[in-house]
């Protein structure tokens, strides 16, 4: 994503920004725009300036429903984040959705990497335990959802239960996520290595670590395709002219979890970008919240494998 994200945004700022036609595919530029409310509670999850999660709480007596939110970037600070996923993360909250937006310390940033990144994306995660009981969360029924390399993230954290129990990311006992809705994620670390350099400018080093005689696979634990199957459906939506994370990825994947025995769909948002995703505003938005309001409902949770 590095280098087409520079790209786009040169080729917006060249097109005259942000305005054109209606029904154009967001650009860059039009995602580094995005922002909304302040969330209720800011909460941290460690002493680094990236631990940190935000909380949107709904109006109303609840128990909420919880959307986990994870941001994308190409796992660098240079392209935003967190501020961006605010507006996802408002039209959420106005829905009656709480939403617990993460941010974690990307490869660029001391203690990020491998195994950092992984462990404060877990420990986020996790901490919506503590939180539960007072803020009125109902984790029965919780999504995932992570856009860019936010939604390799989310993949890989709604699969931490088939984590070797070898590994520095081990836990006994992970918060179950029954959904996981990835946009636009490019979670095969190891077959889409090629795509994830050329989009990003990332060499596996900088999100897999480096391969030891006690750790030979770096994909082992941290790539989502490795760890099949999950117990998890996932949802993989990519916009129609997304050439970061094309429609492609989605369909490898899904065929791939499908064979491993998990439910997996693809859904395509028609004259959308990689950005279209994440925005309230686009007219893509209709489509990815109704698939999130899906994730929301239990029965739609327990979709039978290659569902």
């Amino acid at each position: 994503m590095l280098n087409k994200l520079r790209h786009g945004l040169l080729a917006a700022a060249a097109a005259g920004g942000v305005g054109g036609a209606a029904a154009a595919p967001m650009t860059l530029q039009d995602y580094l725009a995005l922002s909304g409310p302040a969330p209720t509670r800011h909460v941290a999850y460690g002493v680094a300036p990236s631990q940190f999660a935000e909380l949107f709480q709904p109006v109303g007596a609840g128990p909420f429903p919880v959307a986990v939110i994870i941001h994308g970037g190409c796992w660098t600070r240079e392209f935003g984040g967190i501020t961006q996923m605010r507006d996802m993360a408002g039209a959420l909250a106005r829905q009656g959705v709480a939403v617990w937006n993460v941010e974690y310390r990307r490869h660029d940033e001391a203690g990020g990497g491998y195994p950092g990144m992984y462990h404060d994306v877990a420990t986020a995660i996790d901490r919506l335990r503590a939180l539960a009981g007072e803020h009125r969360l109902d984790l029965s029924r919780i999504v995932l959802i992570g856009h860019s390399a936010g939604g390799h993230l989310a993949q890989w954290a709604g699969a931490r239960a088939r984590l070797p129990r070898a590994s520095p990311l081990y836990v006994a006992d992970p918060l179950p996520v029954p959904v996981v809705i990835s946009l636009g994620g490019l979670a095969d670390l190891r077959n889409e290595q090629a795509l994830i350099k050329s989009s990003c400018g990332r060499d596996m080093a900088q999100l897999a670590g480096v391969a030891s005689a006690a750790r030979p696979d770096i994909f082992s634990d941290t790539s989502p395709a490795e760890l099949l199957p999950a117990g998890v459906r996932t949802v993989l939506i990519h916009g129609e002219h997304d050439d970061i994370s094309p429609p492609r990825v989605g369909h490898d994947y899904a065929r791939r979890a499908r064979a491993a025995g998990d439910a997996a769909e693809v859904v395509l948002l028609p004259g959308g970008s990689h950005y279209d995703e994440v925005a309230a505003s686009s007219p893509s938005w209709p489509i990815v919240w109704a698939e999130i309001r899906k994730a929301l409902t239990p029965t739609a949770s327990r979709a039978r494998p290659g569902g």
